[in-house]
């Protein structure tokens, strides 16, 4: 039996489990499961990899994205580029274990945003500065977007929401949340927006997709905001997590 399964801390909000086991059913694969695997701290992944030696591949979700990072032996080269790591291949022998590093962010996203290129958006507010701001940064960029980063903290190069006014809003074409803020349990929450500044030329996009139409999401289609959930980003990363654990070593790796 191959398993899979997921870490980060809390995993409460996840539905990765169930999107695998639907999938599992779905197309008739018999030989293989998926867990949550909640670790308060990043330093028990050698022991959950020792004592599930059946554990094929992890995806890894918040706050784990970077800190995964030193225990990977060989990384995917679009991976270190963004800076974060999220999917986990691991490849053993009789007596011991390598660790694959990837990055699925960067599939989800690009598939989230290509389909709205064509209304011209070339101007981006990133929402956050962590593992999923530089996936979302890297695809932008690489896509054309001039992109600015917002942090509760304002430093050298990243805007603070204070500075979020009418007139940097009105130069935005899409703003993409990054953050926690509005996940489950903690749905009543959003980002410090001045929601009343946005309109229909804005699009929002949400990372979050528990639940599907966030606190974020919803302020922004009573302004006539265009919204992308993360619910669609989940379903493309998971495929290519699937993808990335079935198929064989990428060069150099």
């Amino acid at each position: 039996m191959r398993k899979y399964g997921l870490i980060g801390y809390p995993l409460g909000h996840s539905f990765s489990k169930s999107w695998f086991t639907e999938k599992f059913s779905r197309e008739d694969i018999k030989d293989c499961s998926y867990e949550n695997f909640p670790l308060p701290e990043i330093g028990l992944l050698p022991g959950l990899l020792g004592g599930e030696p059946d554990l094929c591949g992890l995806n890894v979700t918040i706050p784990y994205k970077k800190a995964v990072f030193r225990y990977v032996d060989v990384f995917d080269p679009e991976a270190l580029e963004v800076g974060a790591v999220n999917v986990l291949k691991i490849v053993r022998n009789e007596k011991n274990y390598r660790i694959l590093g990837y990055n699925s962010d960067v599939t989800g996203i690009s598939g989230s945003v290509e389909p709205y290129l064509d209304r011209g958006i070339r101007n981006a507010l990133v929402l956050g500065t962590g593992g999923s701001s530089g996936a979302v940064c890297h695809v932008l960029r690489r896509l054309g977007f001039t992109v600015t980063l917002v942090s509760r903290r304002r430093s050298e190069g990243i805007l603070g929401y204070s500075d979020l006014d009418r007139e940097v809003l009105s130069g935005t074409d899409l703003i993409v949340n990054t953050t926690p803020l509005g996940m489950y349990p903690d749905t009543g929450t959003r980002p410090e927006l001045d929601y009343s500044l946005l309109t229909d030329k804005h699009i929002l996009f949400d990372l979050v997709y528990n639940p599907e139409y966030t606190f974020f999401l919803r302020s922004g289609q009573e302004r006539g905001c265009t919204v992308i959930t993360g619910l669609n980003m989940l379903h493309i990363q998971a495929e290519k997590s699937w993808e990335i654990w079935n198929a064989g070593n990428v060069p150099g790796i």
